[in-house]
Formats: C-alpha cells, sequence, structure tokens
C-alpha cells in the first residue's frame, strides 16, 4: 500500500508538475503575445510619429529652398542689372570715343588736306629757291671770276689771306683780353690771400720762449757742493754718467749749473739734482733711483704735454707714439722758437686760413699740428725732418695722403700737390717770420733786410731790390738797357754767392733776378 501510496503521490506530484509547467508555458505565452502586441503598437507609433516629422522636415525642407531660390533669383536679377547697367555705361562711353574719334578723324582729315596745300605750296617756294640759287651762284660764280681778273688772286689765296688776318686780329684781342682779366684775377687773389693772411696773423698770437742750453740749480749752502760731487768725485761722475750732462761746480755761491745740449736730458738732470738736494741722501745707488724715477716722471709729462697740444689744437685723436713726439717737441728748439709753441700757431692759423677759404678747419689744423713731429726724432733717421716727419706719420697710423703731403713738402722739397701743404708753408713762415719769434730784435731784423737790399744794389745794373717773405726772398729788378737776359742771369747768381759770403741768416735765401722790357707810346 506504502508502494501504491508511492506511486500514487510521486503520479500527483509528476501531475502537478507538469500542470504547472503547462500553466506557466501558457502563462508566457499569454504575456508574449501581449508584450508582441504592445511593440507593436508602440512600434506603429513610432512609425506614424517619424512621419509626421519627415513630413514636417519635408515641407521645412520645402520652404527654405524656396527661400534660397528667392534670394538666389534676386541677386541674380540684381547681378544682372548691374550688368546691364554697366553694359549700359560702357556703350555710352564707346559711343562717346567713338563721336571723339569720328571729330578726330575729320580734324585729321582736315589738316591732311592743309598739309598737302602747305606742301604743293612748298614744293613750289622750293622750285623757286632752287631756281634762285642756281641764278645766285651763277652771278657769284661770274662775280667771282671778276673778282679774281681784278685782284690778280685765286679764291684759295684770297681765303688764305682773309682768314690769316682774321686769325691775327682775333689772336691779338684774345691775348689783350686773357691779360687783362689775368691781372684782374691776379689783384683781386692776392688782395684776398693778403686779407686772408692778415687776419690770421691778428687773430693768432703765440707767445714764443728761447732755451738755452744750460740750466742752474739752487743749493742751501756752498756745504752741499762738496756732497754732489763725492768722494773723490764719484758722486758727480755717478750723475753725470747717469744723466748724460755736465755738471759745472765752480766759485759761483749758492747755484750748480747743469749744462747739455738735449733738453730733456737736461730738465732731468736739474730735476734729479733738486730731488737729491731736498732729500740729502747723495750717493752713487740713490742718484741712480732717482734719475731712473726722474726720467719716468719725464716720460710721463711728455705723454701729457703732447695730448694737451693735440686737443688744444683741436685735430682728433692721434697714435700714443704721436702723442709722445709731440711731448718731446717742448724740449726742441729751432734757431731758439720752441717748436712745440711754434707748432701749435701753425696749426691754428692753418685752421683759420682753411676756414676762410671754406677748407676744411680740422685736417689744415692737423696737418700744421704735426708739420714738424721730425724734428722730435730727426738725430736719429737719416734725411731732414720733413722726409722723416711724414714717414713717422705714417708709421703711426696717419693715413690721409693730405696730412702726409703736407708734413713731407711744407719746405717745398716735393711739389706742392695739394692746397693744404701751401697752407703749412705759409703758416710756418710766418710763425718763423714774427719779430722776435726767433730770438732777434726788431732793430736787428729791419737791420738785416736793409742789408740784403744794399748788397743786392751794390751790383752794376741793378735799380732796385726789395727783401720779402721776412727775409728770405730778395726780388732784384735789373735795368733792361745796361743788362741782357745772359747777364741778368750772371747777376742773380753773383748776389746769391755775395750773400752766402758776407751775410749770417738763418735758413735759406731766394734771389730772383727780373729783367722787363716796357715800350710806350702816345697816340695823338
Amino acid at each position: 500500500m506504502e508502494i501504491v501510496w508511492l506511486i500514487g503521490g510521486a503520479l500527483i506530484g509528476v501531475s502537478l508538475t507538469l500542470g504547472w509547467c503547462w500553466w506557466r508555458g501558457y502563462a508566457h505565452l499569454r504575456d508574449g503575445e501581449r508584450r508582441r502586441a504592445e511593440a507593436r503598437a508602440q512600434c506603429e507609433a513610432i512609425i506614424a510619429q517619424a512621419r509626421r516629422e519627415a513630413e514636417n522636415l519635408l515641407r521645412e525642407a520645402d520652404l527654405r529652398a524656396k527661400d534660397e531660390l528667392l534670394q538666389k533669383r534676386s541677386e541674380f536679377n540684381r547681378e544682372v542689372e548691374q550688368a546691364r547697367q554697366e553694359w549700359r555705361q560702357q556703350e555710352r562711353r564707346l559711343e562717346q570715343r567713338e563721336d571723339e574719334l569720328n571729330e578726330r578723324r575729320r580734324a585729321l582729315a582736315k589738316k591732311q588736306h592743309a598739309l598737302m596745300i602747305r606742301r604743293r605750296r612748298l614744293k613750289r617756294q622750293q622750285e623757286q629757291f632752287e631756281t634762285r640759287q642756281r641764278e645766285l651762284e651763277t652771278l657769284l660764280e661770274q662775280q667771282r671770276q671778276r673778282l679774281e681778273e681784278i685782284s690778280g688772286m685765286s679764291r684759295e689765296q684770297a681765303e688764305r689771306l682773309l682768314m690769316d688776318r682774321l686769325e691775327r686780329d682775333l689772336t691779338d684781342r684774345l691775348a689783350a683780353r686773357l691779360q687783362r682779366h689775368e691781372e684782374e684775377y691776379r689783384a683781386t687773389a692776392e688782395q684776398k690771400a693778403r686779407e686772408i693772411l692778415a687776419s690770421a696773423i691778428q687773430r693768432v698770437a703765440a707767445s714764443h720762449t728761447a732755451d738755452t742750453t744750460v740750466s742752474t740749480v739752487d743749493i742751501p749752502t756752498d756745504d752741499m757742493k762738496g756732497r754732489i760731487i763725492g768722494r773723490e768725485g764719484r758722486n758727480i761722475r755717478t750723475f753725470e754718467k747717469a744723466t748724460g750732462v755736465d755738471v759745472i761746480v765752480d766759485d759761483t755761491p749758492g747755484v750748480v749749473v747743469v749744462s747739455a745740449f738735449d733738453n730733456i736730458r737736461r730738465e732731468v738732470a736739474r730735476l734729479s739734482l733738486v730731488k737729491l738736494i731736498a732729500d740729502g741722501r747723495i750717493h752713487p745707488t740713490r742718484i741712480e733711483e732717482v734719475v731712473k724715477e726722474t726720467q719716468d716722471e719725464i716720460e710721463r709729462h711728455i705723454l701729457t704735454v703732447g695730448e694737451q697740444a693735440a686737443q688744444e689744437a683741436n685735430v682728433g685723436p692721434l697714435h700714443e707714439k704721436l702723442y709722445q713726439l709731440l711731448g718731446r717737441l717742448k724740449f726742441r728748439t729751432s734757431y731758439s722758437q720752441n717748436v712745440l709753441q711754434h707748432s701749435l700757431e701753425v696749426a691754428h692759423l692753418c685752421g683759420l686760413m682753411a676756414e676762410e677759404l671754406r677748407l676744411d678747419g680740422r685736417l689744415a689744423r692737423r696737418c700744421g699740428l704735426l708739420h714738424d713731429i721730425g724734428k722730435a726724432a730727426d738725430h736719429d733717421m737719416e734725411g731732414g725732418h720733413p722726409k722723416g716727419g711724414a714717414e713717422l706719420a705714417r708709421r703711426y697710423g696717419e693715413t690721409d695722403p693730405r696730412v702726409l703731403h703736407a708734413i713731407a713738402g711744407h719746405h717745398d722739397d716735393i711739389t706742392l700737390d695739394h692746397i693744404y701743404t701751401v697752407l703749412v708753408a705759409a703758416a710756418d713762415t710766418i710763425s718763423a717770420a714774427r719779430p722776435g719769434a726767433r730770438r732777434e730784435t726788431l732793430e736787428k731784423y729791419v737791420k738785416r733786410l736793409e742789408e740784403l737790399e744794399a748788397l743786392a744794389l751794390s751790383f752794376p745794373g741793378v735799380e732796385q731790390a726789395y727783401a720779402i717773405q721776412a727775409g728770405r726772398e730778395v726780388r732784384v729788378i735789373a735795368d733792361s738797357q745796361r743788362l741782357n737776359d745772359a747777364e741778368a742771369v750772371k747777376v742773380c747768381h753773383d748776389i746769391a754767392r755775395a750773400i752766402e759770403e758776407k751775410m749770417m741768416f738763418p735758413g735759406e735765401i731766394k734771389v730772383t733776378v727780373v729783367r722787363e722790357v716796357r715800350a710806350t707810346e702816345i697816340a695823338r
């Protein structure tokens, strides 16, 4: 029974299970159909909504397309209208141009017609002119033959005679006119040159100092002389050897004399001796130390003096070696004239004259300041100071050919190719020729000029003699009736030799003899 009950229970359970499964499947089927129906309804609703939206989009697109079409059409119409207006304007312009061309064509036709009339008239006139010309040539030929028969000369001979006379006449007139203009220009140029030189001389008045070959040093007591000499003269020998000067210790009270031709050495010795006397320690070692120290000070002083001179002359920057050479000129003299002061005066004179002539004043002052730079080292170089100075300036950075030419040619050693060289030569002469510039009083200066003129007048055949260029040139006027050209040359040579033998003068003197023949007639 239990088995039956078990089997029955199992069958009932299986039946219930199968029934429940069937019911669940049926319920699922009903839910799926319902869901499919709902999904189908939603799809239909979505499709209907999409259709409505598509229709709306189509209507909107259609409206936009119509608007754009209307806009394009209106723009096209405007462009077409504008193009039509431009075409109308162009047609009007073309019509105007056509009218102008027609008017020009008519005017040209009128001008061509008038030109043809003038051409015919000119042709007739040309034919008449040719006919008259032939008649005139025939008449001239007849007259020429008649003139040749009367004069007895051919045409070529008559032309040659006429041209010769005309050429002589024109040559004389041209020579007279050229001479007159040349005299006028020479007088004007000479007057202008005198004004420029006088103005420059008046505006520049440099002081001139004449140095001697000795310097004196004051000593506190005469006992110091013994200390300067030292035991057996060793101090004074050491001092003279170190400085290269001569020290003179004589009976003059309170003074020791330092003598040397080299001004720099003499100044070094003077300052060293002053320092030794002030210090009191005088022995060979101390002497050498003080002399070396003083030499260094002098070198620095020389450089400073050169820089100050270049700054005073306003010549622009220079090489340091040129500054040193300029500073050394302070201790150099030429015919008792301080060379640095002379160079500064020449620089200022050149600058003033250059500015009067509308030239470069700074360049002229540079030429004038450096013109005697060779005198700072002429004892170390061969040749004169102009050539040596130009070489030094070129070596130490001076590249302007006008400056180099002025240095080399201010004594007329070379051909004067630049105006600045002429200015430097003139300023150099002015500075050296000032009364008192070269230790010569005015009375001696005038007396020397009078002696120079008297010496020239002492020769036979000399009418007048003039000392010019501060006594550097003698202009002699010879009597053309008593001397011929050859004798005038001999007199010039004799005067020059007599000046060399009988007179003392610095530099050189140029002798010029002028012999002139003048003919004077009076037309009444």
